[in-house]
């Protein structure tokens, strides 16, 4: 197993706003954008972004009901648009570390091609059994 070095607050929360991490932790990177964990991660990486924001709308003068409102769907939108394009802000994140472009994908579906594996042996060894 490799070291994964995992970056200080401060530099994590560079990483979330879109910067680059010192070499040391690119194995960290790696394993940020491809981990089991990876939508949750990328959508911790947004609030960074879009939590400030929603915030200074919320403080916003005028009726209550309507800076709810427009927090919520500056919210749903953000998150939205975040979300849809999690795999390629991924990829980014990964060039910009030194990796190719695609290593994200091919390492998620290296993982999900060995997890159904196991789960299809694990079935088979069960419940196909000769007799």
């Amino acid at each position: 197993m490799t070291d994964r070095r995992r970056p200080n607050p401060i530099q994590w929360l560079w990483y979330a706003l879109g910067g680059r991490l010192p070499e040391a932790h690119r194995s960290w990177v790696l394993h940020d954008v491809t981990a089991r964990t990876w939508i949750w991660r990328h959508a911790g990486r947004a609030s960074v972004l879009l939590l400030p924001l929603m915030l200074v709308w919320l403080l916003l003068p005028g009726p209550l009901t309507l800076r709810l409102s427009l927090v919520l769907m500056a919210g749903l939108v953000g998150f939205f648009y975040s979300l849809v394009y999690s795999e390629e802000s991924c990829e980014n994140k990964l060039r910009k570390h030194g990796y190719p472009y695609g290593t994200g994908r091919a390492v998620r579906r290296a993982a999900k091609e060995e997890a159904e594996r196991d789960v299809r042996e694990r079935y088979i060894a069960r419940y196909r059994q000769v007799e």
